[in-house]
């Protein structure tokens, strides 16, 4: 696979830089998480004028069709300043919306940035499961009524509609519902890392019948890819956030003195920062790996998506708790960028399914290749 980016995606991850270095600065941050919606007209705007929301919408609704790739880069940028905007709630419920082939018009809102959305995918108790909601969804008249909660909606009390999976006489089934609509309560939650989410119940909710994205096989091919997707984006965030905080601690430990000299010249810690170079680079070949698999068949890009969670929870994990040894209690301190930093990634590791998770996950899939390229063989030796 050719990890080389094009001229194109790496002007457009310098731009992001900059943005991030200029106009969204730690204290910025700090002061936009405390807000009441947690989240910054300013900032989304500028987002927009970037191009950031057209990029991955089709050429159709006025965007750029950017694959996962194109998203690589700038997904790090974010991920390096910590961006708390709804940026990646709307582009993975937009995936959704983009797979199913309908309601073209909510992605030329986003792509325009007047639209945002979130995935209303996650319910109490069933974990990472996303495939057997307790939401229901009855036909009634031309459309449908939804009752049911959801949990953890990735900024979903900012978001101007939700896309939501249910349980209808058809199977699995994924609806458009706008946010505001009668029976719709949202209480909005800001959790460890700063950014928000929400917990959303559906009483008695109508929707029109052209609010149905898909339902049955087709909803649940299309819920699995967008959730690929989707863990795809995360991993690539978590590198940016990674190196940020690599970075973090090698600059504290280059000025904190101990014994009249830099805890850098310290041997052992020393390597301790190799160790999470190396394994901030594992991570990276599995995320660049993971967006490059977004096109190929289900079994394969499951297999590599789950291997690149994986490995990226697992250098998560150790580079954020080195991190906190290496700065000492100041580790975990409001103050410290470090602190929000390791706290970001504590939230991606849990984020559309745990190491555990996608560890159970690859092992399906693996096991699955293995099956379907061994059955020619054994045809092969029969005849």
């Amino acid at each position: 696979m050719n990890f080389d980016f094009t001229s194109e995606q790496t002007q457009l991850a310098d731009a992001v830089r900059r943005f991030v270095e200029k106009s969204y600065q730690f204290e910025t941050r700090r002061k936009t998480v405390a807000t009441g919606t947690g989240t910054s007209d300013a900032a989304w705007s500028q987002l927009v004028e970037l191009g950031l929301l057209a990029l991955p919408m089709p050429e159709a609704a006025g965007g750029f069709d950017g694959t996962a790739v194109d998203l690589l880069l700038v997904m790090q940028e974010l991920g390096r300043g910590l961006v708390a905007e709804p940026f990646f709630a709307t582009v993975f419920a937009a995936e959704i919306v983009k797979r199913s082939g309908h309601r073209s018009e909510l992605l030329e809102a986003v792509a325009s940035g007047s639209l945002k959305l979130a995935a209303a995918l996650v319910e109490p108790e069933a974990r990472h499961a996303l495939n057997a909601p307790r939401t229901r969804a009855k036909a009634s008249g031309a459309g449908y009524v939804i009752d049911g909660r959801k949990t953890a909606v990735i900024y979903g009390a900012q978001a101007d509609r939700l896309v939501v999976s249910a349980d209808a006489a058809q199977g699995l089934a994924l609806f458009v519902v706008d946010a505001n609509a009668p029976g719709v309560a949202r209480k909005d939650h800001r959790v460890l890392d700063g950014q928000r989410v929400a917990d959303i119940t559906f009483t008695g909710v109508e929707v029109a019948a052209d609010d149905l994205l898909a339902s049955g096989d087709e909803a649940r091919a299309i819920l699995d890819h967008a959730t690929d997707y989707g863990v795809a984006l995360l991993c690539a965030e978590a590198i940016g956030v990674m190196e940020a905080l690599n970075a973090a601690t090698l600059d504290y430990a280059k000025t904190r003195k101990q014994f009249g000299q830099p805890i850098a010249r310290f041997q052992v810690l020393q390597h301790r920062m190799v160790d999470m170079f190396v394994h901030l680079e594992q991570a990276r070949s599995m995320a660049y790996l993971a967006a490059g698999r977004m096109g190929a068949d289900a079994t394969e890009r499951r297999r590599a998506v789950s291997a690149a969670k994986v490995r990226v929870g697992q250098a998560a994990r150790f580079i954020g708790q080195q991190a906190v040894q290496t700065h000492g209690g100041m580790g975990v301190t409001d103050e410290l960028f470090a602190a929000h930093l390791f706290k970001r990634l504590a939230m991606i590791e849990v984020t559309l399914g745990d190491t555990d998770h996608h560890l159970q996950r690859f092992i399906e899939a693996d096991q699955s290749q293995r099956a379907r390229a061994a059955a020619p063989v054994a045809l092969q030796r029969a005849a």
